[in-house]
């Protein structure tokens, strides 16, 4: 397994095409100059052994250098021992809300930033415990299944909007179900979903779905994200708001957040609901409830004693450099026995 520890030195790569624009361009430029001194034939005579080929094979090389430099500069390491880690935890499931009434900013910056930061908060306060990640509106769909990998959670997290899924409307018993096949059967871990919605439920089957959730030993907690007062819901377009979704007599929607909807659904499932506007309560809340549950070991195999591989690649690249210096742009004997590019004609 391949990592890079410092990604931000790929820039440099992006000084390849402008040295190859550079070459372009100065080559142009002696292509004309040269016609206004003399023909082709007396360039010919004047300098028998100018080679484009050694021109265009020095860019080449010089090239190979800079790519070589850029991925030293970046530290390549490469995993050499397969480790199987022990670990003692919960599997939690954060299924999140991604309607446009999750755009309403009753709650700052809106509905579905907020729940991303809560999501992300809990995930930082979390020990070796597995998670996974459902987006739902209309129907719910796999984001990332039960995984270790916090930094992969996060990334998947910050990709979520309200665009993802075509099925608009809120459907809390899809995202209920598809969380059932997210544990496994074989590991019976404590199974945790955590629900991050406003509650506008348009199913109106969530609640019943909870409690089968619950006989399999799935306990939900929700997470209200919103303001009882409501707000619009905007259409925005490049971050400009445009206007705000209206129904069919031409009103302006207001959504609101229906705590009653998501403490149903928790209370059939042997769970809790917490108000999501301060971030710190809600992180408070969840650390006391797992730190109240059995922890179940399970493995999980992870690369380990990952060595640095940045020396290889400045070897080559200090070497590229070097062949760049001592390789001349005249031909060479060789070099017009191969006639290439037709140089000798």
């Amino acid at each position: 397994m391949y990592q890079l520890e410092e990604k931000i030195w790929f820039w440099l790569l992006g000084i390849i095409p402008v040295i190859w624009l550079l070459f372009l361009v100065l080559q142009f430029w002696k292509y004309k100059a040269q016609n206004k001194f003399a023909d082709k034939k007396l360039l010919k005579r004047l300098s028998p052994n100018a080679s484009l080929f050694k021109s265009v094979l020095k860019i080449i090389v010089l090239s190979l250098a800079f790519a070589c430099l850029a991925i030293a500069l970046g530290n390549p390491k490469i995993g050499t021992k397969l480790e199987t880690v022990k670990r003692e935890g919960v599997d939690i499931v954060f299924a999140i809300d991604v309607s446009k009434s999750m755009l309403a900013e009753d709650i700052a910056p809106n509905r579905l930033e907020k729940s991303k930061q809560l999501v992300t908060q809990i995930i930082n306060n979390l020990a070796s415990d597995r998670v996974g990640i459902i987006a739902y509106a209309g129907k719910a769909f796999p984001q990332l299944p039960i995984t270790t990998d916090y930094a992969s959670a996060k990334m998947f997290l910050q990709s979520m909007n309200t665009d993802m899924l075509s099925s608009q409307g809120t459907a809390i018993n899809e995202a209920i179900e598809l969380a059932k096949t997210y544990f496994d059967d074989e590991q019976q871990t404590n199974r945790v979903l955590i629900i991050i919605s406003d509650g506008e439920d348009h199913s109106e089957q969530a609640a019943s779905v909870a409690e089968e959730a619950s006989d399999e030993g799935i306990r939900i907690f929700t997470i209200g994200v919103g303001d009882a007062k409501g707000g619009p819901i905007p259409e925005k377009r490049n971050g400009i708001v445009l206007n705000y979704k209206k129904d069919s007599q031409g009103e302006t929607v207001i959504t609101r957040l229906n705590e009653e909807t998501l403490k149903n659904i928790a209370d059939a499932a042997n769970g809790a609901y917490i108000n999501g506007k301060n971030t710190n309560d809600v992180v408070e809340n969840i650390r006391e409830i797992l730190n109240g549950m059995d922890k179940t070991e399970f493995e999980a195999k992870q690369f380990a004693d990952f060595k640095d591989q940045f020396q290889w690649f400045l070897g080559f690249g200090v070497f590229f450099l070097l062949l760049d210096v001592f390789l001349l742009e005249r031909k060479t004997a060789w070099l017009k026995k191969l006639n290439l590019f037709n140089e000798n004609l």
